[in-house]
């Protein structure tokens, strides 16, 4: 057996699962939902909840779904403007994946956070009891930044969080996940190949300043993540003992293969040591 499926051997008996999909999967460019796929994944998450898995969406998407709604064509540059978006985005984006979810059978229910949520104790406390709940009741509890009263994840255009990616790692490691799987536009972290070219980089078994060091800049005008957050991300809840997958998003069936634990993505094993 090679090396990546070996770290890999544990992933089908993860149980609670965190899927964090990033604006660049959901939204075109114009800013108008990309359908097709948010149905993919929706069908996806619910076959994986049919199953008997426990799985919490952090989503992205309502800024740029209000973009769309408010005939917006480029992302707002100041904060009022991208909460405003953002108010109107949520709902709508909500709404449709109640509807798409009610479809399979599957129950939906919004959880808006703000990070303070994960410092004050009192509220970690409700917070964590609710998502237990949830699950407990078989609830897909879908999670997002509370953007109108909170401006620490928007302001990273304006200094972001990464795009949801430190959001999904405090709600992993909030109610005990055994996966992270983040969800985004490329295949899994690249390295540098000896012809000049990248290469897929397969499994992580701890993230170092060379990791970090593979990543480029990110410039997208939807999204404002990129994979030195979603390595943060991983690395984070990797010391907590949970494991991670960075997987192309786009891809069809991706979800069923990386819970098969196929080599598809790049596995970030848990508690790494950096």
């Amino acid at each position: 057996m090679n090396t990546a499926l070996k770290f890999r051997l544990g992933v089908p008996e993860a149980r609670r699962i965190v899927v964090k999909v990033g604006s660049r999967v959901l939204v075109q460019k114009t800013g108008r939902p990309e359908l097709r796929r948010i149905r993919a994944l929706v069908e996806d998450l619910a076959n994986m909840r049919l199953q008997g898995l426990e799985v919490i969406l952090v989503t992205s998407g309502a800024v740029g779904t209000g973009m769309a709604t408010l005939g917006l064509k480029t992302r707002p540059t100041t904060l009022p403007d991208l909460q405003m978006a953002a108010a109107v985005g949520q709902s709508r984006l909500m709404a449709l994946y109640d509807k798409l979810f009610s479809a399979k059978r599957c129950t939906v229910g919004q959880v808006l956070l703000t990070h303070d949520d994960f410092h004050h104790q009192i509220r970690f406390a409700n917070a964590s009891r609710t998502f237990a709940h949830l699950l407990q009741h078989g609830v897909i509890p879908i999670v997002n930044e509370n953007d109108v009263v909170a401006d620490e994840e928007l302001k990273a255009d304006l200094k972001k969080l990464g795009d949801n990616d430190l959001l999904a790692s405090l709600v992993a490691k909030m109610i005990r996940a055994d996966l992270l799987i983040l969800l985004s536009t490329t295949d899994g972290l690249r390295s540098p190949a000896k012809d000049g070219k990248t290469r897929r980089v397969s499994t992580l078994e701890r993230i170092t300043r060379e990791t970090f060091g593979w990543v480029g800049t990110h410039n997208n005008p939807i999204s404002t993540g990129g994979m030195r957050t979603k390595l943060q991300a991983a690395q984070s809840v990797a010391r907590d003992g949970c494991a991670a997958v960075i997987a192309d998003g786009r891809k069809s069936g991706i979800l069923a293969r990386i819970m098969r634990g196929e080599d598809v993505g790049t596995f970030v094993a848990a508690s790494l040591i950096s």
